[in-house]
């Protein structure tokens, strides 16, 4: 959508059978220039942002993060789920924004576009980091995830929880009326 350039899809006749159904995650790493992006849309209610992946493991239909895969020239679709990045090191590129002089404080929202505590997650720890920065900042943040990976970083949050740093919505997928009530 974004490039100059287009492919399209062909028999070429070679007629050789694969797997469509195997589709395995990938990860790539991109070396962040900026952790902080921000927006100045009326309808939000903040206006900064940290993402610490680029797509999203959870591949919920629903998401309307989605398009934003298109930017980096692969699918919304599959690829937004199944080709991820991480950006290790966002951690330090957010202190290093945090301690300029022209930095104005204001809450930081993560989860805004892919869930921060995504499978991946457990492995790179880019979150982690992140909320190690904030609280040493005594930044006020919220968060939004569906990943039960929270849990882990419960001695961050509890302490910026009760110095009314913290917010979290955690969204609950579920089929069970009951439960969704």
């Amino acid at each position: 959508r974004f490039e100059a350039q287009s492919t399209e899809v062909f028999d070429d006749g070679w007629d050789i059978t694969e797997d469509a159904t195997l589709l395995r995650t990938g990860i790539r790493t991109e070396r962040p220039r900026s952790a902080l992006s921000y927006n100045r849309s009326p309808d939000l209610p903040f206006d900064r942002s940290i993402n610490p992946y680029r797509g999203c493991e959870h591949g919920c239909i629903y998401c309307f993060a989605r398009p934003t895969h298109a930017y980096l020239n692969l699918s919304p679709g599959l690829d937004f789920e199944t080709r991820l990045i991480a950006r290790p090191g966002i951690a330090e590129v957010l202190e290093h924004e945090l301690r300029a002089r022209a930095y104005r404080v204001a809450t930081v929202a993560l989860g805004t576009n892919t869930d921060p505590y995504q499978p991946c997650e457990s492995e790179f720890g880019l979150m982690r980091a992140t909320l190690k920065v904030l609280s040493r900042f005594r930044h006020p943040t919220a968060i939004t995830t569906k990943g039960t990976l929270i849990e882990r970083d419960i001695d961050i949050l509890k302490p910026m929880a009760a110095e009314g740093l913290l917010r979290v919505g955690i969204s609950l997928t579920t089929l069970d009326p009951g439960l969704s009530r």
